[in-house]
């Protein structure tokens, strides 16, 4: 008898993208395909659209055993299988998305939110293996985390547990889409940095980004590359204000390893060497020098599926 390949589903549901694989268990992603979130208000023609490109995927497979899906999607709750008032999602009020899936498939279905998903995508297969104590910082258009204990990812009572970019740094400081003000994320995040820089250059145009018609996180990033003075000191205070979060949160789950993912975190030692340095400034005594902050060992590419498909290897396990 031959022995069939095991394979998980994964599905990302970004603002923007929605991409799906097939994963095996040593996290290659073997298809993928995506669509446009938000070419479908309606949230049942998004999961027909979504269920028909997934069964077009393992058609190609048919020797395989599919043994589970996992989803990641922002704001989604991991007890209940919805997803709940997501500000980036044009889909309003609780999605009971699990359900809706579960009308086309007969294997276990999970759904997490993102940032989650990452963290269990790193444990798996990425920059924390065998690692039982980590945070996963995403930091892309908003900032999500994932923190790992003891092994098992933290949810509260209610699936929402976890949320760092919702911290609050400064006090009346920032509007935050959450509706409060000086979030975490509104400083360290794609879209934090990038208001950063408005006001930096409001005081100063001393700067290549001062002759630019519109300033990305890319080019803040290109910038100090280049060793622009403006673009460093954008990055030095967007690192002071990520390393006072990291600091505040070491003290309450003390984890190994700190992975930073998404498009801030590329950009380097740009940002891994201030946000550690301000980190241990502001860090107690106790947790001093024993914390590494690292970035991402997931294709970006693939990342959010492997995060995603990993949750259906957990459910398995």
């Amino acid at each position: 008898m031959t022995h069939k390949m095991k394979l998980a589903v994964g599905i990302d549901i970004g603002g923007t993208n929605t991409v799906f694989g097939l994963v095996d268990e040593k996290g290659s992603c073997l298809a993928q395909n995506s669509i446009k979130t938000g070419d479908f208000p309606v949230v049942e023609d998004f999961v027909d659209k979504v269920q028909k490109g997934v069964n077009a995927l393992i058609s190609n497979f048919k020797d395989s055993e599919i043994i589970g899906m996992g989803i990641g999607a922002p704001n989604a709750n991991f007890y209940t299988g919805t997803i709940e008032h997501a500000p980036n999602l044009k889909w309003k009020g609780i999605v009971p998305l699990v359900t809706l899936f579960e009308a086309y498939f007969d294997f276990p279905i999970s759904l997490t939110n993102d940032a989650n998903a990452a963290a269990m995508g790193e444990r798996i297969y990425g920059a924390a293996q065998g690692v039982n104590d980590l945070v996963m910082v995403t930091l892309g258009t908003g900032l999500g985390s994932g923190f790992v204990v003891n092994g098992d990812l933290v949810y509260g009572h209610d699936g929402f547990a976890g949320e760092l970019g919702h911290v609050i740094v400064e006090k009346n400081g920032r509007q935050c889409g959450c509706g409060n003000k000086g979030c975490l994320e509104t400083y360290a995040s794609a879209t934090g940095i990038v208001k950063t820089a408005k006001e930096f250059l409001a005081k100063s145009k001393d700067s290549v980004l001062a002759d630019l018609p519109e300033i990305t996180s890319k080019a803040i990033a290109d910038a100090a590359l280049q060793g622009d003075k403006l673009a460093l000191e954008i990055f030095d205070y967007t690192s002071d204000k990520l390393g006072f979060g990291l600091a505040n949160m070491v003290a309450i789950t003390s984890p190994k390893l700190i992975v930073l993912f998404g498009g801030l975190a590329q950009s380097g030692d740009l940002i891994l060497k201030p946000t550690k340095k301000y980190m241990e400034q502001y860090l107690l005594k106790t947790f001093k020098d024993k914390i590494q902050i690292v970035p991402s060992q997931l294709n970006a590419a693939d990342a959010a599926i492997l995060g995603a498909s990993s949750l259906a290897w957990q459910t398995l396990s």
